[in-house]
């Protein structure tokens, strides 16, 4: 099904509103990040490694609504930590429903069965479920055997319900073309979901491991593979068609921060979702006050490799709005994956990664809290969630 057709108007309309009003610099997405705290400890994770002063916050429903008021994007996506452990989730996803906001409820779906009673089916409403491969690559990556089978389980519960359901991949290096083309072919025809989000992880510094995340030529070259495979299939995919011909390298995109903001317990995160680089106390600020051109692949060390949807969706839209006759002949022909690709974008000029975790941490935690200097293993996390 691929984005909903109610969905695809909104953003449009949207979309050509920003552009009649003279704004090149506009939100697509809203991620709304209510806690850190998680139930599991994946190692390619670098969203939870807090202390407990930090990792007990909560943004209140009203700071969330809040966030969404100040925020126009039309799409609102509540990632974490595993959201469904805020007490007030459901209050939360139910204002934000109100505003004809299409909310997309990222989830391990550990909880999801226990928790469906809060929610209430509505085509403005998405669970995202994770699940990053076939069982043996998930439960691998979560690093807990029997999580697959629970997500899978949680998917159907959902459905019976009459929720929306997608499926969110995250694409790591130990996963041959053949693994992902199986798993697109088993989320695609087995599973009764609405569509796939797949996209490489992003290198978190403070990610347990760090030998598995893909980089910028393997990716592509990877991507090529899969989509090889998946000639003639009907895979659910919910991306454009031009960020599905980025990731296979026939586009040379510059990522798009700001399209895809993020609020969580410490404020407005710059400069996106997976870079933690400082905080803005509003959208405003954010939006104003940023240095945009600091970030991004040949801007800024820690962005080389990233080509995660957060970031080159929105540019891939906006590409698509520009050129509306490139997005139909791509659609037409397919995604190509043989062939030269676009000229990489040179890295020689990109300035050095800061590395700002603990002074950051030392600003946030409060003076009865654990030290700022603590960072805790996978298992201590784990044991604490």
């Amino acid at each position: 099904m691929g984005v909903p057709l109610k969905q695809q108007v909104s953003v449009g309309w949207y979309i050509i509103r920003q552009r009649l009003a003279g704004r090149h610099r506009y939100p697509l997405v809203l991620f709304l990040e209510p806690l850190f705290r998680c139930n599991l400890a994946c190692a390619g994770c670098g969203k939870i490694d807090y202390p407990d002063a930090i990792l007990n916050k909560r943004l209140s429903v009203d700071e969330c609504l809040a966030a969404v008021d100040e925020c126009p994007a039309p799409v609102v996506t509540i990632p974490g930590g595993e959201p469904l452990l805020h007490k007030d989730i459901g209050a939360i996803v139910a204002g934000i429903v109100a505003k004809k906001r299409f909310v997309y409820l990222c989830t391990n779906a550990l909880l999801l069965e226990k928790k469906l009673a809060l929610f209430t089916p509505s085509p403005y409403l998405t669970f995202t479920v994770h699940l990053d491969g076939l069982k043996e690559h998930h439960d691998r990556a979560v690093c807990q055997e029997g999580v697959f089978e629970r997500a899978v389980a949680a998917i159907k519960a959902a459905r019976a319900k009459g929720f929306l359901v997608n499926v969110n991949a995250t694409i790591f290096d130990n996963m041959a073309a053949e693994d992902v083309a199986a798993f697109l072919d088993y989320a695609s025809a087995d599973l009764d979901i609405g569509a796939v989000t797949i996209s490489p992880g992003y290198a978190y510094e403070r990610a347990p491991d760090q030998a598995h995340f893909l980089k910028r030529g393997k990716t592509k070259q990877l991507f090529r593979d899969v989509f090889k495979r998946g000639r003639g299939k009907r895979w659910k995919l919910s991306h454009s068609t031009l960020y599905l011909d980025f990731l296979t390298g026939n586009q040379q995109y510059r990522c798009t921060p700001w399209g895809s903001p993020t609020r969580n317990v410490f404020g407005w995160q710059r400069p996106c979702y997976l870079l933690n680089e400082g905080y803005a106390k509003t959208f405003k600020e954010l939006m104003e006050e940023t240095d945009w051109e600091g970030y991004g692949t040949g801007n800024y060390e820690k962005c080389a490799d990233c080509m995660a949807h957060c970031g080159y969706e929105p540019t891939a839209v906006a590409d698509a709005v520009r050129n509306p006759f490139k997005l139909l002949l791509t659609k037409l022909r397919g995604v190509r994956t043989e062939g030269p690709m676009a000229p990489e974008i040179p890295l020689e000029r990109q300035r050095p990664a800061r590395f700002l975790f603990e002074s950051m941490v030392a600003k946030a935690v409060t003076p009865d809290g654990p030290p700022a200097n603590e960072s805790r293993s996978a298992e201590g996390r784990r044991a604490s969630a």
